[in-house]
């Protein structure tokens, strides 16, 4: 495994999905805003809410929104389908997110590959997964055009003059895709950190090209380091040939993780044995300590970046991490004890995008 990036910055994130809690927690802006709070005191890059057609909750986004305000610092990326939805609205959301955040806002790009999916909109059937994949990179790409259709000084706010946008730096995208259209501008501003940050779960191969194209973080669900360092490599390689740099690609390993162990050894299997495949991905179970210690070992393998970790149980397991293993990292000198800036793109360190329309006549 080759490594160039991440054996001095390790990368944290966390989920905050209200997963075992009860219907009613699904529903309840409190239980985001407190597990939000807990993970930015522990100062993890960003949290995750997962979203689907497929099962009841609510607006992933919208619940994200609720939460910005709640907080100052950490990253906030709520899940966005791909299939089905319109890409001008979807891309004006987010960036609508990372103005209310204040520069923190996240997308993870995600398909509908059901039928029962599909149904619900009534506008077509499914398509095979590589096809909903290669429309999400398409996706990605015309919201990273629409996000430069306006450049950062587009608006003047000249009232006197009755003038609110200079219209040269208004830019059409004219995108043509395979199954849409847009032709821009985007309605919102550019937003604060240019591009909010894109993130792709690359575990199946069919989203790997999209996410070697269009990722800034990739998630991948694997129950080795040998296994992350593969796909990590795999992905580092396409972003080069696809001419990227790979340093600007964050890799983490994505684990669901129990706690209930408290400060017990790890049992058979887990810990420095390593997480174990479950029904809901590469399950960890044990005590912070034994945690702290298998994201050490994979990181400083070079096989990752960094970790994003799915409670069991939201609020036990979150609190566990957050004042155990967290706080154990920071004590080793291995994770941060402070956000070093404002934004999400700061946090991982990746550069504010420049914007592909500026200059142009």
């Amino acid at each position: 495994m080759t490594s160039t990036h991440g054996r001095g910055l390790l990368h944290l994130a966390a989920a905050v999905d209200q997963t075992v809690a009860g219907q009613q927690a699904l529903y309840d802006a409190d239980r985001y805003v407190e597990s939000a709070r807990l993970a930015e005191s522990g100062g993890l890059d960003f949290v995750t809410l997962g979203d689907s057609f497929a099962r009841p909750g609510p607006d992933a986004l919208g619940v994200l929104a609720r939460v910005a305000p709640a907080t100052a610092r950490i990253g906030l990326v709520p899940t966005v389908t791909t299939t089905h939805t319109e890409p001008f609205h979807v891309q004006a959301a987010v960036a609508t997110l990372d103005w209310v955040s204040g520069g923190r806002a996240g997308w993870q790009l995600d398909v509908s590959a059901t039928e029962d999916e599909a149904r619900l909109f009534g506008r077509r059937r499914t398509a095979p997964g590589d096809e909903l994949w290669r429309e999400a990179g398409e996706v990605a790409d015309v919201a990273a055009r629409l996000w430069d259709s306006r450049e950062d000084d587009a608006e003047t706010w000249d009232v006197a003059a009755g003038r609110f946008v200079d219209r040269d730096k208004l830019h059409h995208v004219d995108f043509e895709g395979a199954t849409f259209s847009v032709k821009g501008p985007s309605v919102v501003p550019r937003p604060p950190q240019g591009h909010p940050v894109r993130v792709v779960d690359a575990t199946e191969g069919q989203a790997r090209q999209t996410a070697a194209r269009y990722a800034d973080v990739v998630l991948v669900r694997a129950v080795s380091a040998e296994q992350a360092g593969a796909v990590r490599d795999e992905l580092r390689v396409a972003a080069k040939d696809l001419g990227r740099d790979p340093d600007e690609l964050r890799v983490l390993a994505s684990l669901v993780v129990d706690l209930g162990g408290g400060e017990h050894a790890a049992e058979p299997g887990h810990g420095g044995g390593g997480p174990r495949p479950s029904a809901h991905g590469p399950l960890y179970r044990g005590g912070p300590v034994d945690l702290a210690d298998l994201i050490t070992a994979w990181h400083t393998s070079g096989a990752v970046d960094g970790f994003h970790l799915v409670p069991v149980e939201p609020r036990r397991d979150l609190e566990r991490l957050v004042n155990g293993t967290v706080a154990l990292l920071q004590h080793r000198s291995l994770f941060r004890a402070f956000y070093p800036g404002r934004t999400l793109r700061e946090h991982l360190g990746l550069a504010r995008p420049a914007n592909q329309y500026a200059g142009r006549s």
